[in-house]
């Protein structure tokens, strides 16, 4: 997006990128910001007698097809991170947590379509108990089935089991990890 030369307002081949957050025009002095996107990602636990697994996901579109993420997605216009969690959690795995808990932010490179949207990911960590002893996995589905193509719960027993995961998002391993460091 950095490479936008054309004026929005005037039309003119005069956009200029300044400080890494905005273009200005030089012919009408539009400023248009570069702004960051909000999104959210659900460190979901999945409790079960005394066992505790984290729910990953297995992206099925771009960017990062074929790597693991936690759930989650961008902020609708007019939604709070909180909503578009639950949101976000019921079209990924079509359950809504039982409890949303602010773990931690961080920023993320988001490339799409050879355009780079910087983001702060806003994570939650969210539970859903499975008091029925049976395998969650199999109650799960994805709204759209092209968008994941598997769930995965993880056993994380240390902080440095975080870097073998073959995670979609520099954030989700930085959430992870500050999981770990809250415990």
């Amino acid at each position: 997006m950095k490479n936008l030369s054309f004026c929005p307002s005037c039309g003119e081949k005069t956009l200029k990128y300044i400080d890494n957050k905005k273009w200005i025009c030089t012919e009408c002095k539009l400023s248009l910001y570069n702004n960051v996107a909000a999104a959210v990602g659900l460190i979901i636990l999945i409790k079960n007698n005394n066992n505790t697994k984290i729910l990953l996901i297995k992206r099925g579109k771009e960017p990062q097809k074929g790597k693991l993420a936690v759930p989650g997605g961008f902020v609708d216009p007019g939604e709070s991170a909180e909503e578009a969690a639950k949101r976000e959690c019921k079209e990924e795995i079509g359950l809504i947590p039982t409890s949303l808990t602010y773990l931690t932010s961080a920023t993320n490179n988001y490339s799409y379509k050879e355009i780079d949207y910087i983001t702060c990911d806003i994570f939650f960590l969210a539970e859903i108990k499975d008091n029925r002893n049976i395998n969650i996995i199999n109650n799960l589905i994805a709204e759209d089935e092209n968008e994941i193509t598997d769930f995965i719960l993880c056993d994380l027993n240390k902080i440095e089991d975080i870097d073998k995961i073959d995670l979609a998002f520099k954030s989700a391993q930085i959430a992870l990890k500050k999981l770990f460091i809250k415990a």
